[in-house]
């Protein structure tokens, strides 16, 4: 039994120091296609992010009126319509932990898989060999984009589902609780500081980074049998949701630190 737990973290411990190493050289392509001007990476990062952004957008604005809803509704049924404490834990429980959060689980479910079975099919059909061929940087040209289109479509969807969570949820309070405005919007502002906002950024640009990355490298180990592709998919989205929220008690628990 210890030697298979062993096992499992040496094997966990490789797959995150190759994800890292993926990050750490897409920065460096970063720099030096952002030098060069690439159009073609620009082509491959707006198409990546017009699919996980703008058309993750409707689910991420679904998601976040029910989730404030929701919230609201439960504040209310516990300490009646206290508009400021409805405030102060709409920014607590959304804006820290849930925004960030859910919104990576929603990427990770519409675009990770997307991105891992792609690449994967690529390779397959010899598409990658053929792009090395022509003499195409296909880590620029395909893991760069799509990691720079996914980070980017993360931290703009985060602060959708923060708006959107916000916004909506005091509608509906207003109408269905007669929540008072002036109460609620003060909550939200006596708790919402530096602090919140750079945790905010922080995760959802680690999320996005480990997120693309993650999907990206199981992509790319499929070998030469179709039958690998769902398995480098399903793999993809279990190293991902286990970076994710491995990365985000990591964040809260080193932002008590910092801003004690």
């Amino acid at each position: 039994m210890l030697a298979s737990l062993g096992r499992w973290v040496i094997s966990r411990f490789n797959i995150f120091a190759v994800i890292i190493l993926t990050i750490v050289q897409a920065g460096r392509d970063f720099i030096a296609s952002f030098r060069q001007r690439r159009t073609a990476i620009r082509t491959v990062f707006l198409k990546q992010v017009y699919f996980t952004g703008l058309e993750g957008s409707g689910i991420i604005i679904s998601i976040a009126v029910i989730l404030g809803t929701v919230i609201i509704a439960q504040v209310v049924s516990l300490v009646g319509d206290n508009g400021s404490l409805t405030g102060k834990i709409l920014v607590w429980v959304v804006l820290r932990e849930l925004a960030p959060l859910l919104t990576a689980v929603i990427v990770i479910a519409r675009s990770g898989t997307a991105i891992a079975a792609e690449l994967g099919t690529m390779k397959i059909n010899g598409e990658i060999d053929a792009i090395e061929i022509l003499g195409i940087p296909t880590q620029r040209y395909l893991i760069l984009s799509r990691i720079m289109g996914v980070t980017t479509s993360v931290v703009i969807l985060t602060i959708y589902f923060v708006l959107t969570a916000f916004i909506g949820s005091f509608f509906i309070a207003s109408i269905g609780w007669h929540l008072p405005y002036d109460q609620f919007i003060q909550g939200i502002l006596s708790s919402l500081g530096i602090k919140e906002v750079i945790v905010l950024f922080t995760k959802s640009l680690c999320f996005g980074l480990f997120v693309s990355s993650t999907c990206c490298c199981y992509g790319l180990s499929v070998g030469r049998s179709v039958t690998e592709i769902p398995q480098a998919a399903t793999q993809a989205v279990m190293t991902s949701l286990f970076a994710v929220f491995l990365l985000d008690g990591l964040i809260t628990y080193l932002s008590s630190f910092a801003f004690s």
